[in-house]
C-alpha cells in the first residue's frame, strides 16, 4: 500500500487500486490532488505486473469536485486586481498543470476503470471521463457544476464528455449545472453499469479488471493505443495508424501463445511481450 497525501494505491497484480482518500472531506480535490495524480499513474503505466487500473473513493463518495478554499492559495493570480498580462500568463500555466494532472489517466497505457458512489461532482466528473471505463453505484450522483459556481469547466470534461454523452447532453449538463443520478447516468452511456450498492460496485469493477488482465497486455494496451488516437480523427487516418500498431507488435509471444492454447484447448497465459 502506497500513501499519498490525497491518494492511498494498492499494488495487487495484475491489478491496482487507486483510492481518492480524503474521506473527511469528501474527497474534495486539494493542491495534492492536482500533483500525485502525474507520478502515480506514470508509475502504474511503467509496472509491467500491472493490467488493469480502479479508479475509487474512500468514505461516502467518489468527490465533491474540486476545494475551491484549499486550491485558491495556488492560484493567486484570479485574486490579483491588475489581470495584466504578466499575470494572466502565469494562470495560463497553472491551468495546463491542471489539465495534466486529469489527462496522465487517459495516457496510461493501462485500462482505467472508474468506480463511482455517492456524489462525483466537478472535478471528480473530469476524473472519471478521463477513464476508459465507468461503473457506479446505485446511490451516485454527477453533476458538471462549474457553470453555478461562475467559471468554465477547464481540465478536460468539456472536450472529453461529449465523447462519451453526444453534445446535446453535454450541452445541457454544462449550461444547467443540474444533478443526475446513476440511472440517468446509465442511460445517456455515461456509465456503463449501475450495481445496487457499494459492495456490489467493487465487486463488479474488480470483476471487470481482472477480466480485462486476462487477455493479452500488448493487445489491450495497443487498443487504448489507438483508440485514444483516432479520437478527432478521419477513419482513413485512423486505419493508417492501426495498420502501423498492428505491423509493429506482431509477430509477439502472446500471439504465439495465443495459438498454442488454443490447440492444446486451455486458457493462454500471456506475459505481455
Amino acid at each position: 500500500m502506497n500513501e499519498y497525501e490525497f491518494y492511498q494505491v494498492e499494488k495487487k497484480p495484475p491489478l491496482a487500486w487507486v483510492y481518492l482518500n480524503r474521506p473527511q472531506k469528501n474527497n474534495a480535490m486539494n493542491p495534492p490532488a492536482w500533483k500525485e495524480s502525474i507520478p502515480i499513474f506514470r508509475d502504474l503505466d511503467q509496472d509491467p505486473e500491472i493490467r488493469a487500473v480502479v479508479l475509487t473513493g474512500r468514505g461516502g463518495c467518489f468527490s465533491s469536485g474540486i476545494d475551491l478554499t484549499g486550491m485558491v492559495p495556488e492560484l493567486p493570480e484570479l485574486m490579483d486586481s491588475g489581470q495584466k498580462g504578466g499575470i494572466k500568463w502565469r494562470l495560463l500555466e497553472k491551468i495546463k498543470g491542471l489539465q495534466e494532472a486529469i489527462t496522465c489517466i487517459e495516457r496510461c497505457r493501462k485500462p482505467v476503470i472508474a468506480a463511482v458512489h455517492g456524489h462525483c461532482i466537478g472535478g471528480g466528473l473530469d476524473m472519471v471521463t478521463a477513464c476508459d471505463i465507468r461503473l457506479c453505484a446505485a446511490d451516485a450522483s454527477f453533476s458538471l457544476k462549474e457553470a453555478a459556481l461562475g467559471f468554465v469547466a477547464d481540465v478536460g470534461v468539456l472536450q472529453r464528455l461529449p465523447l462519451i454523452v453526444g453534445q446535446g447532453i453535454t450541452r445541457e449538463l454544462a449550461y444547467s449545472a443540474r444533478t443526475i443520478d446513476g440511472q440517468r447516468a446509465e442511460k445517456i452511456l455515461l456509465v456503463n453499469r449501475v450495481y445496487e450498492d457499494h459492495e456490489a460496485l467493487l465487486e463488479g469493477a474488480n470483476a471487470l479488471a481482472l477480466e480485462i488482465s486476462q487477455n493479452s497486455p500488448l493487445a489491450v494496451q495497443a487498443s487504448k493505443d489507438v483508440l485514444n488516437f483516432g479520437i478527432g480523427k478521419s477513419v482513413d487516418e485512423g486505419l493508417n495508424y492501426v495498420a502501423s500498431i498492428s505491423a509493429n507488435i506482431i509477430p509477439s509471444n502472446d500471439l504465439m501463445e495465443a495459438i498454442t492454447a488454443f490447440a492444446e484447448k486451455r486458457q493462454p497465459e500471456f506475459t505481455g511481450t
